[in-house]
């Protein structure tokens, strides 16, 4: 499975966030992001140090970071691979979902509740709507479990 590593997540959020303010600070990068300004420091660091940012001296304590063509081309790749890596994502998720889907609708089951929060849980309701079978919250339906980017089917014993 494709995954992005989080200083490439990072690096693209600080190249965003810098060619939209040049005049961003350290400190407010780090509370943006809400990670601590060594952090923040250190990616800018390596981002000058490749060549990806400069940076200029706008006052006597104050620095100011411009992304070079470099930075730009990088930023652009960052984000072809970080919208490639969310539709990989989402296929995984989504195959996965269409056979429990397959598996629910075998056992007879026409209705789910679907337990988890977040991204893959969204998919998963979005899929199950999609795919005809209606949500509830009845305890005697079968559940859709998500945990991270599994989705797991656990039927009620019928009697």
């Amino acid at each position: 499975m494709m995954t992005t590593p989080p200083e490439t997540s990072r690096d693209l959020i600080i190249l965003e966030h810098i060619e939209k303010d040049p005049d961003a600070t350290q400190a407010s990068l780090a509370s943006q992001l809400g990670v601590a300004v060594g952090t923040i420091n250190w990616h800018l660091k390596r981002l000058v140090a490749k060549g990806y940012v400069k940076v200029r001296r706008a006052e006597r304590r104050k620095l100011r970071y411009i992304i070079t063509a470099d930075g730009i081309a990088l930023r652009a790749r960052l984000t072809i691979d970080y919208i490639q890596n969310s539709f990989h994502l989402y296929r995984l998720v989504r195959g996965r979902v269409m056979d429990v889907i397959k598996d629910v609708r075998a056992q007879g089951y026409r209705t789910v509740r679907v337990e988890g929060t977040g991204d893959v849980a969204e998919v998963c309701r979005l899929t199950c709507l999609e795919q005809g079978l209606v949500i509830v919250e009845d305890n005697n339906a079968p559940r859709l479990v998500v945990r991270d980017l599994k989705v797991f089917l656990e039927l009620e014993e019928r009697e």
